[in-house]
């Protein structure tokens, strides 16, 4: 991997970007670093100003006003250094799609300073880990939307760049290669040092990943630090979650759920209840729940703790917010 300079990876300041005759900037004044080693995951709904600030970061857009600077380099002025340092996973391969598999991590890698031989080894590495054998002499184009995911990723992750700047990065996977990428992702950092910067949709998924959150909504910073001193800033009730069975009778109205746990309860779907309850009425409330409904009428019991994803939904990213719960 490249040695890289003791200073922030990211430093952004006053980031705004309009597009044409638009009067809402997609970009509105963003100000924030980004250090070496960090996981970072960027959080917002659809039409945020997530992929807009992302691809402004990798140079492909330049901003209406402000400055990007990576590793002192100013990139507004000459992005010709971003890929020395970054590798960037968009949402389609585009630029590569009728290109075979194996040629096009391999041609990646080449790319990356990465000699023949040893690119064509780090391609069938990948190909591997990802389980593409199969598809290795097929253009990426004749691929299912989750093989070209995984395809993406395999460009990204060749030729170990210091910095990862991954959009999406598990959409289309199913549950056994989202948990693979994740795993990827922190070995990298933590081996490697590789500073990551997630934009996601999971959140609570990314919550085993990330170490310090940004929340974009509306082109504006809504909430940025570390995980731990966000959920500090949330509603500390625990929740209680509780599935019902879906048999005649089973599922309670939530009035009588309310009667039975003492706390704010909130219909997630039918037979799904959250029940906010006070930390010190929590032991009350769980035995309440129990002695009033029974094993036999729950179908699941779980108590959570605040998590990323209320940090989300409390501090910016609830509008429009399109969140996914993990499989």
């Amino acid at each position: 991997m490249l040695e890289v300079p003791a200073v922030p990876v990211y430093e952004v300041r006053s980031l705004t970007k309009t597009y044409g005759q638009r009067q809402d900037p997609a970009n509105d004044d963003l100000t924030f670093d980004i250090e070496p080693g960090e996981i970072f995951g960027l959080l917002g709904p659809n039409g945020a100003g997530k992929t807009t600030l992302v691809r402004q970061l990798v140079g492909l857009i330049k901003p209406t006003h402000g400055a990007i600077h990576l590793f002192g380099h100013d990139i507004v002025r000459s992005a010709a250094v971003v890929p020395r340092y970054v590798a960037y996973l968009a949402q389609k391969p585009l630029a590569v799609a009728e290109v075979y598999v194996r040629d096009a991590i391999a041609l990646t890698g080449q790319i990356r300073g990465l000699d023949r031989r040893e690119a064509a080894a780090r391609a069938r590495e990948l190909i591997g880990l990802f389980g593409l054998e199969s598809v290795a002499r097929r253009p990426i184009m004749r691929l299912s939307g989750g093989q070209q995911r995984l395809v993406t990723l395999a460009l990204a992750l060749i030729g170990d760049r210091p910095v990862l700047i991954l959009d999406e990065p598990t959409n289309e996977l199913d549950p056994e290669h989202r948990r693979l990428v994740w795993d990827l992702l922190l070995e990298r950092n933590r081996t490697l040092g590789t500073t990551v910067i997630l934009v996601t949709h999971n959140v609570l998924e990314a919550e085993r990943v990330i170490q310090r959150v940004g929340i974009i909504n509306h082109g504006r910073i809504m909430a940025l630090g570390h995980v731990g001193e966000l959920k500090a800033r949330v509603d500390q009730r625990v929740r209680l979650e509780l599935r019902f069975v879906e048999e005649q009778g089973a599922i309670p109205p939530a009035d009588q759920i309310k009667a039975a746990a003492g706390g704010e309860v909130l219909e997630l779907a039918r037979g799904h209840y959250a029940v906010l309850v006070d930390r010190p009425d929590l032991q009350a409330a769980v035995a309440r729940v129990l002695d009033t409904f029974g094993p036999g009428r729950l179908d699941d019991f779980r108590i959570q703790t605040p998590t990323l994803e209320d940090v989300y939904l409390q501090l910016g990213g609830g509008t429009g917010l399109a969140h996914q719960r993990s499989a």
